[in-house]
């Protein structure tokens, strides 16, 4: 049937999302999956979060994480693309060039889209005021992917 997008069509997909879901692993094993503004810079994928993030706490103690975009309303146009990853939380001293290359890439994707500095409620305020920090997510494997538009549906006369 076909329905699946070349690694090239993949990435173009991932780039031009807006948002993904980031699925990490509690503890006990059970899946977190929220929603997260990203980046893309070669073939990895950055997210930034507060380093008080419970997402960073998974991360520290189980590293596998799967990275999925998806587009469409109706089933004939429903597309996807799913990566396995392997996450780091970058080190704040060793990899300072990337984590601001990182913020640069987001505040110019997502200009316009940030939080409100005013009117915040304070739990939030001091939440996202404690320091950011950049996870990396490195593919492991090939992407999962389908693009439903491809199948070519009979017409009945």
């Amino acid at each position: 049937m076909g329905i699946g997008l070349t690694e090239q069509e993949a990435w173009e997909r991932i780039r031009g999302a807006h948002t993904a879901i980031v699925t990490t692993l509690k503890a006990d094993g059970w899946p977190v999956a929220l929603p997260s503004w990203f980046v893309v810079d070669g073939s990895d994928i950055y997210l930034r979060t507060p380093a008080k993030s419970r997402k960073v706490l998974r991360i520290s103690r189980d590293p596998r994480a799967s990275f999925l975009i998806e587009s469409g309303r109706a089933w004939v146009e429903l597309t996807a693309v799913q990566l396995s990853c392997e996450a780091t939380v970058l080190d704040r001293a060793l990899d300072r060039e990337q984590a601001v290359r990182v913020a640069e890439l987001s505040d110019t994707k997502y200009a316009g889209f940030s939080l409100p500095t005013a009117g915040l409620p304070t739990a939030t305020a001091a939440h996202y005021g404690s320091g950011m920090v950049t996870i990396r997510l490195r593919p492991v494997g090939p992407p999962v992917t389908w693009d439903n538009s491809r199948i070519r549906l009979a017409t009945h006369r």
